[in-house]
């Protein structure tokens, strides 16, 4: 089954054209969710985090203390990479099944991967496609800062911290431009999905869907 990878930087909106495939039909496939269920309460990923760091990176509830987490890794490369060890496995195994069970009920699914950090992590190569929604880094900080309320150092350390937009790109089979109206944004991602699917269709792959 193709897999199609969604990428792009903070605020490039992306979380717009992951939605708006999802409404058209994909199954979309959203990293930062198994990241999140890779920590829940009684799976396996919290209790090896438990174990490397002790119970005071948990809260009373028994989740996972994200904050007293954070200081420790951020400030330790070792330890980040050691937490990096435990999670990454467990958000890998989660997508793969959340993979079979798609392609079990609809081998015909068309699957999107929504990853914030595909560039990052070198993932480029695992995807038939790679959509990047690409909004240039000053329009991004802008909107960091005017929408989400973020002081302008602030914004501009998040920005700094994720690959340049020229990285992003560079892996980009379809780019998706952002920096325009919503409408324009949608309008985009519509003829994206109707290659899609008649590349789907015509049973020709997903590699240029817009050739």
């Amino acid at each position: 089954m193709d897999v199609i990878g969604l990428t792009g930087g903070i605020a490039a909106g992306k979380s717009v054209v992951a939605s708006r495939l999802a409404h058209l039909g994909a199954f979309v496939i959203d990293a930062d969710v198994l990241a999140r269920e890779a920590v829940a309460v009684g799976s396996p990923g919290l209790e090896a985090i438990r174990e490397r760091f002790g119970d005071g990176v948990l809260a009373p509830d028994d989740t996972l203390d994200r904050a007293a987490l954070g200081a420790l890794v951020f400030a330790d490369s070792g330890a980040r990479a050691d937490l990096n060890a435990i999670v990454h496995p467990e958000v890998h195994r989660l997508y793969h099944e959340r993979l079979a069970a798609v392609e079990s009920a609809d081998p015909r699914a068309i699957v999107v991967y929504d990853v914030p950090l595909l560039v990052e992590a070198r993932l480029a190569e695992e995807f038939a496609l790679v959509v990047v929604v690409h909004a240039p880094a000053e329009e991004r900080l802008e909107r960091l800062v005017s929408l989400r309320g973020l002081d302008r150092a602030s914004a501009q350390q998040r920005v700094d911290a994720q690959a340049s937009d020229a990285e992003r790109l560079a892996v980009a089979d379809v780019v998706i431009d952002s920096s325009g109206t919503l409408d324009e944004t949608i309008d985009q991602v519509d003829a994206l999905w109707q290659r899609l699917v008649a590349e789907r269709d015509g049973h020709t792959g997903v590699s240029d869907p817009l050739s």
